[in-house]
């Protein structure tokens, strides 16, 4: 198959896999929640000169690791694809958040300054957005937007990454089944066939590891694409164990930013910390995906 607007083939996922069909891949497209993470570690609201120096210290340091690095555009993506920051495989962010200072992100839709084509051409291999998936009476323009954008990048000559993040509808009352929605929210998302799904760890992955791999193998059932992992909201120190398990039931490895780097905002001498705390952590990560991630072209069971 080629690209519509390009004539080239179309890519693969190997562009943004290890050697052994996994992927090790690093996040680096938080925006507010950054600035939060260092207003939470210095005391101080950071302006976005300092963002955007911490993901590019990220990008030197760590990026060199990775299999695939994920990064927006308004602080960083440009010098990180025009300096060849990093070898493995350029992700550009195309979600626009809606969130408050303060808080959470809330939903997202597709940033319409972001020029696929233009991407493209600077180096970038994938395009990613997320998608915050509640079952209220905006789910059909979500997923309408969800299709949207795997057609554009496929016109674009791009990867889709495909992010869902299940939330429970705004004022909804009683308890929230989070592995439910997480499910249900990768069965319609993945169901648009993008090149890759990104999926929430279910249970935060705070459960033993055999109970994460019986969630995980639930979730697999219904993803027909090869699929990874995140780490937002999972304790840093679950993560490895998450990996595993998810892992173990089918996941192709992990797309992370937090479990990986967090600890390093606000340090005092970022590209040490991240060179003695955020290399060694992802190492250990791709090792895990090594061992125990389904290669992502190989055999899948088939999804009802």
């Amino acid at each position: 198959m080629t690209s519509p607007q390009t004539g080239a083939p179309a890519p693969t996922l190997d562009l943004l896999a290890r050697p052994s069909g996994g992927f090790a891949m690093v996040a680096m497209d938080q925006r507010e929640s950054l600035r939060q993470m260092f207003a939470a570690a210095t005391g101080e609201r950071v302006g976005d000169e300092t963002l955007t120096g911490f993901k590019l210290a990220v990008a030197r340091e760590v990026g060199p690791y990775a299999s695939g690095f994920l990064i927006d555009q308004d602080y960083g993506f440009g010098r990180v694809a025009a300096e060849g920051l990093v070898p493995g495989g350029l992700i550009v962010a195309v979600d626009l958040l809606r969130q408050d200072p303060d808080g959470p992100v809330e939903d997202t839709s597709i940033d319409e300054r972001v020029d696929l084509a233009a991407a493209r051409r600077a180096g970038a291999v994938a395009a990613k957005l997320l998608l915050i998936w509640r079952d209220d009476e905006h789910r059909a323009p979500r997923l309408e937007t969800a299709a949207a954008f795997v057609r554009r990048c496929a016109d674009a000559g791009l990867l889709s990454v495909l992010e869902g993040v299940a939330r429970p509808p705004a004022g909804a009352a009683g308890p929230f089944d989070g592995p439910a929605a997480i499910r249900e929210a990768a069965r319609e998302l993945a169901g648009l066939r993008p090149s890759l799904y990104k999926a929430q760890v279910p249970l935060g992955g705070a459960a033993p590891e055999e109970r994460l791999v019986e969630e995980c193998a639930r979730l697999d059932e219904v993803i027909p694409v090869p699929w990874v992992v995140l780490s937002q909201g999972v304790e840093r120190d679950d993560f490895p164990a998450a990996v595993r398990a998810a892992c173990r039931a089918g996941a192709s490895g992990m797309l992370a930013g937090r479990a990986i780097w967090s600890d390093v905002v606000g340090s005092g001498d970022v590209a040490a910390e991240l060179r003695t705390r955020s290399v060694p952590r992802l190492r250990r990560l791709a090792a895990l995906v090594d061992a125990h991630a389904r290669p992502w072209n190989a055999p899948r069971p088939t999804v009802t």
